[in-house]
């Protein structure tokens, strides 16, 4: 069967046509778009937006390119997550989405500790604290009282696509308004902070048709009604269902984009007190897994770093970029790369100097330098991230797995395996759109059964490329110390 998946990221968005069917596999990008936030004036301030009207019109652009290409069974959205749009009574948008990146949230994630203990929030929620998580967001709301309903991002595309309001449980995991234990909206919270228990919508599985094309849209499209399927619609979930890991192996994954997400699969949250010390995350997975997992910065410090050298006149090809990279010495500078300094857009390579500056270290100056450091401190806290998810849960890890853009990192894929002494499985780069048109395919009846199928599937039609651990050991725990003095190597 033939699918149309759009997958939406922080920077960018694509739709991509894809193929399911017995010992076939594939996703073939049919349209791409740029996406990013969007400053405005507002009083006293501005304010980053979404162009989320811009996102959907070129969403619609995709699925008709896709259905050109033969015709469609289903269609299916994932994106980024945290981020939504408010509805009023008559299902109108309030308002164009505020960007996770904009400053609005600054303090209140602490006054609403004061209410709500951390301990207690990690006990309802599994979330690891992020300022820009959905609850704090809607906090930092100017008025709540015209809203009748809140859709992240998939939820709100997919409204537009059928005139269904839900939430898909993958994304809802992430808002820090859901309950991870009893896997539903954690109402009572809500109403303790201050959020109005009716802006959460129905909660749906992954794999859920929620509705088909309306008809006006599916006439001026002219396209057949065709089904819209609830996929893993926070992009990591359906990341994760592409992680071609073999049944029984201790795996560790790295979805690895604008952010990086790394960690570990399980069955059920690990809400221990150790796990919200390191600041873990629990968040749901397609058949009821759970994400064990913490947000690292990823390759945004050097996606930003690529725009700043370009707006200043000197660009570098990224290939170039990378092969200056690979000849600087290992771990000559390192940098925390999820400090705060590293989270708004800006200038990245003065702040990664800076950072180097203020560590006592020899500070990087060309660009080549600057992106080794990236790529070093990215490495570094992959291995921070697998080692500390080892110890919470109690399970060891043979072999990591890179999926998403970063795999076709070849220094970044082979600096993390150096880092985290086990080999890493590279690939499929694609892996979002992959697990997107899995979750549509099984929901419109292709045979996969449960995630060892699709992933088998993945494995026998994609290759993947290993790299083996090189290096010294005691050379990264050093450059661990370094950027945190009280690190245990």
């Amino acid at each position: 069967m033939r699918l149309a998946a759009a997958d939406l990221g922080a920077s960018s968005g694509r739709v991509m046509a894809g193929t399911v069917g017995p010992g076939v596999l594939s996703v073939t990008e049919v349209h791409r778009f740029p996406n990013g936030g969007v400053r405005v004036a507002r009083a006293g301030g501005s304010t980053l937006h979404w162009d989320v009207l811009g996102l959907y019109r070129e969403v619609l652009a995709g699925i008709r390119a896709a259905h050109r290409g033969g015709e469609l069974a289903g269609i299916g959205i994932d994106s980024w997550a945290v981020d939504y749009g408010l509805l009023d009574a008559s299902g109108a948008l309030l308002g164009n989405p505020v960007n996770y990146r904009d400053c609005r949230t600054e303090g209140i994630p602490e006054r609403v500790l004061e209410t709500v203990p951390a301990g207690e929030m990690f006990g309802i929620t599994g979330l690891q604290q992020l300022r820009f998580n959905t609850l704090y967001q809607l906090l930092a709301e100017h008025d709540l009282r015209s809203a009748e309903t809140m859709l992240l991002i998939p939820d709100l595309l997919n409204y537009w696509l059928t005139g269904a309001r839900g939430a898909e449980r993958t994304n809802a995991s992430t808002t820090q308004l859901y309950d991870v234990r009893s896997r539903d909206w954690a109402t009572g919270l809500a109403e303790r902070v201050g959020i109005p228990p009716r802006l959460l919508p129905p909660l749906h599985d992954p794999g859920t048709v929620v509705g088909t094309l309306r008809p006006d849209l599916a006439d001026e499209l002219a396209l057949p009604e065709l089904p819209v399927v609830a996929v893993g619609s926070h992009d990591t979930a359906s990341a994760v269902v592409a992680v071609p890991a073999e049944p029984g192996t201790n795996f560790a994954y790295i979805s690895s984009g604008t952010w990086s997400l790394v960690g570990l699969e399980l069955e059920a949250p690990e809400l221990s007190d150790a796990a919200r010390a390191a600041n873990f995350t629990n968040e749901g997975g397609v058949d009821g897994t759970i994400r064990f997992l913490r947000n690292v910065m990823g390759l945004w410090v050097l996606s930003e770093s690529l725009r700043t050298w370009e707006a200043r006149g000197t660009p570098v090809p990224l290939p170039e970029l990378l092969a200056q990279a690979a000849a600087v010495p290992a771990l000559s500078a390192v940098v925390d790369i999820d400090a705060p300094v590293f989270l708004p857009p800006g200038d990245m390579p003065a702040r990664i100097r800076q950072a180097c500056a203020d560590t006592g270290q020899r500070v990087p100056e060309t660009p080549g330098e600057i992106t080794r450091c990236v790529l070093d401190s990215l490495a570094l806290a992959y291995r921070r991230t697998v080692r500390q998810a080892c110890e919470v849960t109690g399970r060891p890890v043979d072999v990591v797995h890179v999926v998403g853009g970063g795999a076709r990192n070849e220094l970044l894929c082979q600096l993390t395996a150096d880092a985290c002494g086990v080999p890493v499985l590279a690939g499929p780069v694609e892996a979002a759109a992959l697990g997107n048109v899995l979750v549509q395919a099984r929901a419109l009846g292709a045979e996969l059964p449960d995630l060892a199928a699709m992933r088998a599937l993945i494995r026998a039609t994609h290759e993947l490329r290993r790299y083996e651990p090189a290096g010294s050991a005691a050379d990264w725990a050093e450059a661990a110390a370094r950027i945190d003095p009280g690190v245990v190597a």
